[in-house]
């Protein structure tokens, strides 16, 4: 008699075979609130910039699962009490921590909805599932939220070495093809400890735990932060902004998504919670919904939407330059009357109004490592744990927590900053 597969393999270009429990972590990878991870990218815009990113939300979820289970195992083999609840737990919350992400990811983050994080909205999707599973998501959302007794589970769901961090940074390096992300996983899997309630990374650990560091600010330098993918985010959200304002003059825009109709008529606001409307329209959104919508808008009669969104289809983005500081008043003035100049000669709009879909400012955090307030933790010898800035061999570490801060004016190419 065949004997009954207990676990489902799927093929991963990064971790390689991941073999998922049949159970409740199945059940839920196949839930559509999950599939809907396929049709999100991980990186949002940053395809533009590197061609091979177009990686999923839903294989860094899968992919997520994949180590967490590596991880409880080797804890385990450490003498580490885990309980078949807690293992349950610790793989649906893994699986689902990305789960309220919207179309192109952080993109249209705070567009769409106001007073809002996708991570409220990742909360209210695991009680719905919880609701759908009959209650056996409590230990998930326990820990999901740090409300469990044991903080090390949580730490390894959101922490300055988690199992998120740990397989975005990978994965994303390997999809973009920034080798400087590359860090070495199963060394720092294997240095992982449970130390009075917390995780601590073993002294042998303590070069991988520094790679991993480094890769993570080379990552934030050259792909997340990278000054093309700003000047695109800037575009694709004034697309938004004017097709809200057109619709607020009463002008009749046509909406191939419904879904996406509610939220640019409605721009809800989550400061009381997430509705059950609002829930039940937001799981129905992707990256599908946003690109056939520019798509369509492109032939609109206003010219300042159809401008923009050709812009973005035919990859012509703003330009974010960088400067020392704040932009003066004086530079953003003459900014503004390049930018209306360019518009009246061009036969478009060029009120103040109009210069504010291509004009702004913004500004870039890159901090490594916050050990002041989420510190690492060496194992420097039995019963001692020093934070990692402090252990002998990676003082240095420390000048990586400091805050990296840039600023750009986004603008368009065809307008030069003043006095360049």
């Amino acid at each position: 008699m065949k004997k009954e597969q207990l676990y489902k393999i799927f093929t991963d270009p990064i971790h390689g075979f991941i073999s998922v429990p049949k159970g409740q972590t199945l059940r839920l990878l196949d839930h559509p609130y999950v599939q809907r991870l396929r049709r999100i990218r991980q990186l949002g815009l940053a395809y533009n910039v590197f061609p091979g990113a177009e990686h999923s939300r839903f294989s860094h979820a899968l992919g997520a699962v994949g180590l967490m289970i590596k991880v409880l195992n080797n804890l385990r083999d450490k003498n580490t009490t885990i309980t078949n609840a807690e293992y349950d737990g610790m793989l649906a919350a893994i699986l689902l921590h990305d789960i309220g992400h919207g179309p192109f990811s952080h993109t249209l983050e705070h567009t769409l909805i106001s007073d809002f994080n996708h991570e409220m909205m990742t909360l209210a999707l695991m009680k719905e599932l919880n609701n759908q599973f009959n209650g056996q998501l409590d230990t998930a959302i326990s820990i999901f939220t740090n409300q469990h007794s044991k903080p090390f589970l949580h730490q390894l769901i959101s922490s300055q070495l988690d199992i998120d961090r740990l397989d975005y940074i990978k994965r994303d390096s390997f999809y973009t093809g920034v080798l400087e992300g590359s860090i070495g996983i199963d060394r720092i899997i294997k240095t992982l400890r449970v130390h009075q309630g917390n995780i601590v990374i073993e002294r042998k650990g303590i070069y991988a735990i520094e790679n991993y560091i480094m890769a993570r600010r080379f990552m934030y330098m050259q792909v997340y932060l990278h000054k093309t993918v700003i000047g695109a985010d800037m575009l694709f959200r004034s697309i938004f902004k004017r097709a809200r304002d057109l619709m607020k003059e009463g002008y009749d825009l046509s909406f191939p998504s419904p879904a996406l109709k509610y939220f640019i008529e409605k721009h809800p606001s989550a400061k009381k919670g997430i509705s059950a409307e609002l829930l039940n329209y937001y799981v129905m959104l992707d990256d599908n919904d946003v690109l056939i919508c520019i798509k369509y808008w492109q032939q609109e009669k206003d010219p300042i939407l159809s401008d923009l969104c050709r812009r973005f289809l035919n990859r012509k983005f703003f330009r974010a330059s960088s400067i020392e500081s704040d932009a003066s008043e004086k530079t953003l003035n003459q900014l503004k009357k390049a930018t209306s100049d360019h518009l009246r000669k061009s036969r478009m709009p060029f009120d103040d109004r109009s210069v504010s879909y291509y004009l702004g400012t913004t500004k870039t955090l890159n901090e490594a490592y916050k050990y002041k307030n989420d510190s690492l933790y060496i194992l420097d010898s039995p019963g001692t744990a020093v934070e990692f800035s402090k252990a002998a061999d990676a003082r240095h570490i420390e000048a990586l927590s400091k805050v990296v801060v840039k600023h750009f004016i986004i603008h368009m190419k065809d307008i030069a900053l003043p006095g360049v």
